[in-house]
């Protein structure tokens, strides 16, 4: 008899197990459909040699010091700043657009005083902020819309800008000095030696039974568990009754090159002239050193595995209908980016799991009735 089912590997899943065996003495059993765990985030060594992410690049970035720490007990970290350019007008210049971005881009000669005000000017006046165009046209204006954001954005969610909510955009930072910087948090850092390593470490205890290439559907009828806890999609978990949630999804297109550097920096944007929306050099989030480089290019597409919520009105109401059914479920807990239909960084869905284990050993020491079970989180200003 176990005392929890977890279904799914991933952060929250994984982090989860590792409380509730380690601190709690529960025994565990983690069950993944993948053949890996890890979620999105499992790395391995391609036939070159070279540690690639099968799911796109993630980059660790945090300004919580606890979850930091919190996986520092299972991995070594190396420090690293992501660093992205993007290809426009024939140039590849510095995103998040800065001062830097400007001055390359249309010849200037700004100071970082002057950013605000000249941003200010281009900037379009919006009464009402109701969309992911809105809300970049009364930051940086139409040129640096067209350029950027409008051609990128219509590939990652073949949906114009204008019929996004404001949230998608809302999370592309402007600054007004010469910081390249990807992120800004005060932790960055990638695990020395992967995800995949970190994981083996979070999930190697005696009270955790790990399941791979199963679907706890068709194995849940024959093992004895008391509670649940699910990260995977929460209208999988009722069988789609009121319909299926739609998710962007992305194709990873893997190259190796026999040279050791491909690109300028970890990732190239790509917001226009591809269909492709970027392209990550492995090597740069590693620090290996190696005579061949392995890249992955990323298209966008409808099918496939649900990487990206799509943030529209509607499907916001539909996940709100099964967000009632769950908490109709006293002994099953649901958490992480799936299970709660939101796009979350890494270390949200690990303060996520921080925060649930806290709040079930809450419940175990003093119960309270009608508990809500679903879990909901501020953003701790944390892509991974």
């Amino acid at each position: 008899m176990f005392d929890y089912l977890i279904v799914g590997a991933g952060f929250a899943g994984a982090v989860m197990a590792e409380r509730l065996a380690s601190c709690a003495g529960k025994k565990v059993l983690i069950v993944d459909k993948r053949n890996h765990i890890g979620g999105n985030t499992f790395d391995y060594y391609d036939t070159a040699g070279i540690l690639v992410h099968k799911y796109g690049p993630h980059i660790f970035h945090t300004n919580s010091k606890d979850v930091y720490d919190y996986l520092g007990k299972f991995t070594e970290w190396r420090p690293y700043e992501h660093r992205v350019l993007a290809s426009v007008d024939g140039m590849l210049v510095p995103i998040p657009i800065n001062l830097n971005t400007l001055n390359e881009l249309y010849g200037l000669h700004l100071q970082a005083s002057e950013v605000e005000a000249y941003l200010h000017l281009q900037a379009e006046e919006k009464a009402i902020i109701k969309t992911s165009e809105d809300v970049v046209l009364s930051t940086v204006g139409r040129d640096l819309y067209q350029k950027f954001f409008r051609g990128y954005t219509k590939k990652q969610w073949d949906l114009d800008p204008s019929e996004l909510d404001a949230s998608v955009t809302a999370r592309i930072p402007v600054r007004f000095n010469r910081d390249n910087r990807y992120f800004t948090d005060t932790y960055q850092a990638m695990p020395a030696q992967g995800y995949t390593k970190l994981f083996e470490q979070l999930l190697n205890h005696p009270n955790i039974k790990v399941m791979t290439n199963a679907d706890y559907k068709e194995i849940e009828d024959s093992i004895g568990y008391k509670k649940m806890i699910y990260t995977g999609p929460v209208d999988y978990y009722f069988d789609y009754c009121y319909g299926k949630l739609p998710y962007r999804s992305i194709e990873f297109r893997f190259t190796t090159f026999d040279m050791p550097v491909f690109q300028q920096t970890g990732t190239i944007n790509y917001p226009n002239e591809h269909p492709y929306t970027r392209v990550t050099e492995f090597k740069y989030l590693s620090g290996q050193v190696h005579p061949k480089t392995s890249v992955v290019y990323e298209f966008p597409q409808a099918e496939g595995d649900p990487y990206y919520p799509v943030p529209r009105p509607e499907n916001a109401e539909l996940y709100r209908k099964y967000q009632l059914l769950t908490r109709e479920l006293p002994d099953v807990y649901f958490t992480g980016r799936l299970a709660t239909y939101k796009y979350y960084n890494m270390d949200q869905v690990v303060a996520q799991s921080l925060s649930l284990f806290k709040k079930i050993m809450a419940q175990a020491e003093a119960p309270v009735t009608n508990a809500i079970n679903t879990i909901r989180f501020p953003s701790t200003n944390g892509k991974g």
